[in-house]
């Protein structure tokens, strides 16, 4: 058994509040979640308006098949979003 986790920091800057943070962070990973049938979910900062900290994690049987799915998650969240990926950290176990 195979688990990949990631870590994906990102920064909002046309962000003002919380709410408008959590309407962000909702939409995002409803998408994530229904697209790449990934565990997910916003780990950190929770209540900083202007970072975002989003969890990702799944399973398999392959090292490189995990390696596929993290990165195709980080793409997706490239391209979805306004906010800028400041940092990403990835282990597989």
């Amino acid at each position: 058994m195979i688990i990949g986790s990631c870590k994906v920091y990102l920064e909002a800057e046309w962000v003002f509040s919380l709410k408008d943070k959590r309407m962000i962070v909702k939409s995002l990973l409803e998408k994530i979640r229904h697209k790449f049938n990934v565990s997910v979910a916003e780990v950190e900062n929770n209540d900083i308006h202007k970072s975002i900290v989003i969890g990702i994690a799944c399973v398999t049987n392959e090292t490189s098949h995990a390696d596929s799915i993290i990165n195709n998650v980080i793409n997706f969240i490239e391209n979805n979003t306004d906010a800028v990926i400041v940092d990403v950290i990835t282990e597989i176990f």
